[in-house]
C-alpha cells in the first residue's frame, strides 16, 4: 500500500483510552499535548485532556506545567529548537555550494517539520496568534527569528560567492519561505477536500523556480 503524500494530521476517534498512571515523564506530556494542539488547536485544547491523553492525573501534569503556555513551550523547546541548533551547525561548517546547501535546509525543513507532527506548530501559529499574542511572541522570538538566522546566513553567502545575484535578504526569505508554509497549511485544509499536491514535486518546483531568480542573469547587469 503507497503511503500518503499527507497523512492524516488527525488521531482517529476511536482511540483506545490510556491507562492511568501515577507519573509520566515530561517528554510523555509534551508529547500528548502535541497531538491535542494539531487535532483541536490551541484554545479548544483543555488542561484534562492533554493529562488523560497522557494517562496521568491533572495533578501530576501540574507537577511539570502550570499552563497550556508553558506546554507549547516545551514542545518547542523539546521538538524544534534542536533542529534549528543542527541547522546552525550545518551552515557553520558546510564547505559545499550555496545553492546545495539552501536546497538541503528547505528539504531537511519539509522533512524534519513540514511533513512530520509538528508542522501543527507553525499552523496553530498562524491561525491562533491573535488569540494568544504571548505564544506567538515566544515562538517568533525563538523559532521564526533564528531560522530566519539561518536563512540569512545561507543567502548572505552565496551573494559573496557570486552564486547568488544581490537582492533585499530580508525580502527574499519571505518569498523562499512561504510556499513552505502554504505547503503545511495545504496539509490541514484543502487536502482533505479532495485537491491533492505531492509535496516532493511541489518542492522540487519551488526549488527549480528559486535558483532560477537567485542566480545572476548573463548578460544584465
Amino acid at each position: 500500500m503507497n503511503k500518503p503524500a499527507f497523512p492524516s494530521p488527525a488521531v482517529s476517534a476511536t482511540r483506545a483510552p490510556r491507562r492511568r498512571r501515577k507519573d509520566a515523564r515530561p517528554s510523555e506530556l509534551t508529547a500528548a499535548a502535541l497531538e491535542l494542539f494539531v487535532e483541536k488547536g490551541f484554545a479548544a485544547t483543555r488542561l484534562d485532556d492533554i493529562a488523560a491523553r497522557a494517562g496521568v492525573s491533572k495533578g501530576t501534569l501540574y507537577l511539570y506545567f502550570d499552563s497550556k503556555e508553558a506546554l507549547f513551550k516545551a514542545v518547542v523547546e523539546e521538538g524544534i529548537v534542536p533542529l534549528l541548533a543542527a541547522a546552525e551547525q550545518k551552515m557553520a561548517e558546510y564547505q559545499g555550494s550555496s545553492v546545495d546547501l539552501l536546497r538541503l535546509l528547505l528539504l531537511r525543513w519539509w522533512e524534519q517539520i513540514g511533513e512530520t507532527r509538528l508542522a501543527g506548530v507553525p499552523k496553530l501559529i498562524i491561525s491562533e496568534s491573535r488569540n494568544f499574542p504571548e505564544v506567538a511572541q515566544y515562538y517568533h522570538d525563538n523559532v521564526i527569528l533564528r531560522g530566519r538566522a539561518v536563512m540569512r546566513s545561507v543567502l548572505q553567502r552565496g551573494m559573496d560567492s557570486g552564486e547568488f545575484r544581490v537582492l533585499d535578504i530580508d525580502t527574499a526569505i519571505d518569498v523562499i519561505f512561504s510556499p513552505l508554509l502554504m505547503l503545511v497549511v495545504w496539509r490541514f485544509s484543502l487536502y482533505f477536500c479532495g485537491q491533492k499536491t505531492d509535496p516532493a514535486t511541489f518542492l522540487q518546483t519551488h526549488f527549480d523556480l528559486l535558483v532560477h531568480g537567485l542566480c545572476p542573469q548573463k548578460g544584465k547587469p
